[in-house]
């Protein structure tokens, strides 16, 4: 049994909660979060999709959203996915279909997959100059991948 526990609670009756696919030793990093209606997700539209879930975690924890791979091979990806450990609305999965078809989602479907994060609250500190480091600067292509 985990030391964290996230309570949750179905607001319609075709929820479905969520669950890790795989729990041994190698298990799920992230625990699969489901539709709980179907919809359409017409090329290059973004909506909210409910999931029927509100969750109540633990002051020191929150959660990300994160893609799920056979979707997003597909288009279909997700946006604004932190979810806050005081929020306790209904959990909504932004999905963006990127691909040049509509995208069918059905209810119960897997949409995304829910990271549990321990909550850190860093202090900001404005400083005159920034260390050196190997990486330096380089951003985005500077390992060379493409």
């Amino acid at each position: 049994m985990s030391d964290v526990r996230i309570g949750v609670k179905r607001l319609v009756a075709e929820a479905k909660l969520p669950r890790y696919a795989h729990t041994d030793e190698y298990g799920d990093l992230a625990a699969d979060m489901y539709a709980s209606e179907g919809m359409i997700l017409e090329p290059g539209t973004t909506v909210p999709v409910p999931t029927g879930v509100a969750m109540e975690f633990p002051s020191t924890h929150g959660a990300l959203v994160e893609d799920r791979s056979g979707l997003a091979v597909k288009g279909i990806t997700t946006l604004a996915g932190v979810i806050d450990p005081g929020y306790r609305g209904e959990i909504r999965i932004v999905v963006t279909n990127l691909s040049a078809q509509a995208m069918e989602i059905k209810q119960g479907d897997r949409i995304a997959q829910l990271r549990i994060v321990r909550r850190i609250e860093a202090e900001f500190v404005e400083v005159d100059e920034i260390g050196e480091a190997t990486r330096g600067v380089g951003g985005f292509g500077s390992t060379g991948l493409r």
